[in-house]
């Protein structure tokens, strides 16, 4: 038997939150698009907080990054609304804000240096008291020495954004080959589709390689383009909070507690979601008792009322790692393959952005000015002195 082949316009490896937004927005600019994925909207969504967090996820150095955060982050309630006006779904998608707080004077001193580092940056920030937060939210544990309101940083449910987009690409057309891409196809130096687990040869004009932190290891790629993206462990838990007597919290609580950073960010549907551990275990998935106890012990003595909420689930992901923590979007030095990849920590907020960066990619062959610091081609020794982000 000869083998199944397929063509599209625009073939799309991965079907995670970045490949299908790639694939949804792509339909929409006319191609004819396929996404390979064994189980769209699966992936490091199913384990995201869904934090939208431009501002307090600011870090040193990375303010080239946060214009691209805040771009996207603009853009989250148009997207929003159009993905819930295609779909019927609600994408959790809540304005809450967030308070980022300090449990002892040094955590207050790096709290005042990140406040700082916002006013720099024309960020919209709030320097609260202990009381001051406390009044806010109730649930904090009375040590609190300090704060950040931030009412621009907002939440989504990623699990519920992941289902309506794959909705929404359903709806505009898309084709999904529900296995895993095996190879890239080159032909005549040029990306030219990928063969499939189920042998399917599937032809494309163009090729996306969306596959989060698998993306460095798909077969056929030349070395000189391979995406140069790791997998980064976070471990994530959610609890049920009650809701007859009022909020338990009522916007995303966030701190570093002996160093670690933890954030709880509850959802209106009841749900509490905790985390992340940040390890750097290469493709090790194990949810372990180290990482539920550390999670734990740092959201209690943020709230110390989070022991008395029914633990319902325990999850491990993968965060796709770049080089420089961001991510690689666009065409390649291979003609035909663009990436988009490496989002690492703001794979959700920079959904939207992503999506129109990338088909405006494959309209044009170019990036859009705001991408444009996050071509792939930062990374080749010919350019990388050059082009690479601050």
């Amino acid at each position: 038997m000869s083998p199944t082949s397929t063509s599209s316009d625009v073939l799309v490896i991965g079907g995670g939150i970045i490949g299908l937004v790639t694939a949804w927005r792509a339909a929409q600019r006319g191609f004819a698009t396929a996404v390979v994925d064994p189980e769209p909207g699966g992936g490091a969504a199913q384990v995201a907080a869904g934090m939208l967090a431009a501002v307090t996820e600011l870090h040193y150095g990375e303010q080239t990054l946060l214009g691209l955060n805040l771009a996207s982050a603009r853009r989250y309630p148009d997207f929003a609304a159009e993905l819930t006006e295609l779909t019927g779904r609600d994408l959790g998608y809540r304005r809450c804000g967030t308070l980022a707080v300090a449990l002892d004077a040094d955590d207050r001193a790096h709290l005042r240096e990140l406040h700082a580092l916002q006013q720099q940056s024309g960020l919209e920030s709030q320097w609260l008291s202990g009381r001051e937060c406390r009044r806010l939210e109730p649930m904090l544990a009375p040590g609190v020495r300090g704060g950040l309101r931030v009412d621009g940083d907002h939440q989504i449910d990623p699990r519920r954004l992941a289902g309506a987009l794959v909705a929404a690409c359903e709806r505009a057309g898309v084709v999904f080959h529900r296995t895993w891409a095996e190879r890239l196809t080159v032909v005549r130096d040029r990306a030219a589709g990928a063969v499939l687990a189920d042998g399917t040869e599937a032809a494309a004009g163009q090729v996306v390689l969306a596959g989060g932190s698998l993306s460095g290891r798909l077969a056929g790629v030349p070395d000189d383009v391979l995406p140069p993206v790791r997998p980064v462990k976070g471990q994530v838990l959610r609890l049920t909070m009650p809701l007859r007597h009022g909020p338990f919290l009522s916007r995303t609580v966030r701190a570093v507690v002996r160093g670690s950073h933890v954030y709880l960010v509850p959802r209106e549907s009841g749900e509490l979601v905790v985390g992340a551990t940040s390890e750097e275990l290469g493709w090790d998935t194990t949810v372990t008792a180290g990482g539920v106890y550390e999670l734990l012990r740092d959201a209690h003595e943020l709230v110390p009322g989070i022991t008395e909420l029914p633990l319902t689930e325990t999850r491990a992901g993968l965060r796709p790692g770049s080089p420089d923590n961001a991510p690689l979007l666009g065409p390649t030095g291979l003609e035909g393959l663009l990436l988009a990849t490496g989002h690492y920590r703001n794979g959700v907020l920079l959904t939207p952005v992503t999506g129109d960066a990338l088909a405006h990619a494959l309209a044009t062959g170019e990036l859009p000015e705001e991408a444009r610091p996050f071509t792939p081609k930062r990374f080749s020794t010919a350019t990388a002195l050059t082009e690479q982000p601050a």
